[in-house]
């Protein structure tokens, strides 16, 4: 099977891993067992940290999962919704963004234009696939985002 295959299998799977977790109940060692190793751990507040679950480029979702101080799943959440990209606002810092909405599909630099664009895919409800993309200066501070369609999945139809 090719890494599409692999991912799209991967995904396909998440709905099974996630109700095998309860909120409160699940530890650590439950979301690695059904999860595996995260992508990236961030610090969380009071102490817990959020492991970060991408299933990017061909995926449509990113999950993070926190666990409390405590050693148990606190929030499990797909960040790639329409809420968290209004949360995205020009001068934030790429680091802050990253921690929203995990890791992206696509990093392209422009050089003439001093900018990077990082590109996220996500559904738009019901299963329309698009492309959110941030917009970076030199120093990594939002300077716009945009949402277009996925041009993958226009090329597929």
């Amino acid at each position: 099977m090719g890494f599409v295959g692999v991912v799209l299998a991967l995904a396909a799977c998440d709905p099974q891993r996630i109700d095998k977790l309860e909120e409160g109940v699940a530890t650590e060692a439950d979301v690695r067992a059904q999860f595996g190793e995260p992508e990236k751990i961030w610090d969380a507040p009071e102490g817990g940290r959020t492991f970060e679950y991408n299933r990017q480029p061909a995926g449509h979702v990113n999950y993070m999962i926190t666990i409390g101080a405590d050693g148990k799943m606190s929030a499990l959440r797909q960040v790639l919704t329409p809420q968290n990209f209004a949360k995205v606002q020009p001068g934030m810092a790429m680091e802050d963004v990253r921690k929203m909405l995990g890791k992206p599909m696509k990093v392209t630099p422009f050089q003439l234009k001093k900018e990077v664009d990082y590109d996220w895919r996500y559904l738009e409800p019901p299963n329309t696939s698009k492309v959110f993309t941030v917009v970076f200066d030199p120093d990594y501070r939002v300077l716009r985002t945009l949402s277009v369609p996925d041009p993958e999945a226009e090329h597929n139809r």
